[in-house]
């Protein structure tokens, strides 16, 4: 009887291991997956951005002209933000933007952290608070703003109700009143994001190190002392990702603009997102229209690259 030796393949140095046919599949199904998802992020994201680009410098009116006009619907902005009189609609947005995404952000950073605080005590009902808190963040801007829109309007919501109840003296029009309709986007936008917030914080929080708190108290810290020197110092990067993700809310706001004050008397709760769409698609301005939203562009690329190059670095490191 004979036996026939079987052998492995010796592989000489430098000889490549051969892949099966199967083994090729594997490796190229995680591309074949992402490619029509990639494709199409490429075509109608950054394909539009490059194309509303390009009809910024055009004399695009209600349908895109594609002869190049140079920088006329920027300089046409620039006129409105410091020439005219009265003040034009873009000036209106931009100065809106300035008011709301300073008070949107730093009331929810401020919220935030003290609600986070507060929840980190062990209270009693922690597990129940929390989803209260972050219930808002699961509605849409739409519903925020008309539920808000109900709750403010002097003729349905607050005002009447107090007035039912004898406070006739009360009143609160800030929704009607060009002067103060911007504030009511922020109390909604607050009331939407500062749970959102408050959950990142939490996070942070508990992930803090509890043998840093007990060395700080052994050593005399006061509870304010304890936070402001040592808590909100290691929370740093807690704030930089919250302001990362407001601020390109705020930018972007429409909706919610649109949804609670329709626009404000007049215009007067524009942000440059409801000019931008205004001006494309009602008053047949595409090119003015463009410039907008690219300047919105580079405002969310400031805000963002800065932060995406600082996390790069730091992983580099």
């Amino acid at each position: 009887m004979s036996t026939v030796a079987t052998t492995d393949p010796v592989l000489t140095p430098g000889q490549a291991t051969p892949i099966s046919l199967r083994g090729r599949l594997q490796d190229a199904l995680p591309k074949i997956v992402l490619a029509p998802s990639f494709v199409i992020t490429l075509v109608f994201v950054y394909g539009f951005i490059v194309w509303t680009a390009y009809l910024s410098f055009t004399n695009s009116k209600t349908f895109p002209s594609y002869a190049l006009t140079g920088p006329r619907a920027y300089q046409r902005l620039w006129r409105w933000t410091f020439e005219s009189d009265p003040p034009s609609s873009w000036y209106t947005s931009i100065t809106n933007m300035a008011i709301f995404g300073f008070l949107y952000v730093g009331i929810c950073l401020a919220l935030g952290l003290l609600l986070a605080i507060l929840l980190d005590q062990k209270i009693r009902g922690e597990g129940l608070l929390r989803p209260i808190f972050l219930y808002p963040m699961a509605l849409s801007f739409i519903v925020t703003g008309v539920a808000w829109k109900w709750f403010l309007d002097p003729g349905l919501g607050l005002e009447q109700t107090l007035h039912h109840f004898g406070w006739t003296s009360f009143h609160f029009d800030w929704i009607k009143n060009k002067d103060f309709v911007i504030y009511t986007v922020v109390i909604a936008g607050v009331w939407q994001a500062s749970g959102f917030v408050m959950a990142m914080f939490l996070a942070g929080l508990r992930g803090i190190d509890g043998e840093i708190m007990k060395a700080a108290q052994i050593d005399g810290a006061s509870p304010f002392q304890l936070y402001r020197r040592i808590v909100i110092p290691l929370l740093r990067p807690i704030f930089l990702s919250a302001f990362i993700v407001l601020a390109h809310m705020a930018i972007k706001s429409y909706d919610l603009v649109v949804a609670l004050t329709s626009g404000g008397p007049g215009g007067s709760a524009w942000l440059p997102s409801n000019f931008m769409y205004e001006y494309t698609f009602k008053r047949n301005e595409m090119a003015v229209g463009s410039a907008s939203a690219i300047i919105m562009l580079m405002t969310i690329s400031a805000i963002i690259v800065p932060y995406l190059y600082s996390e790069l670095k730091e992983k580099a490191r």
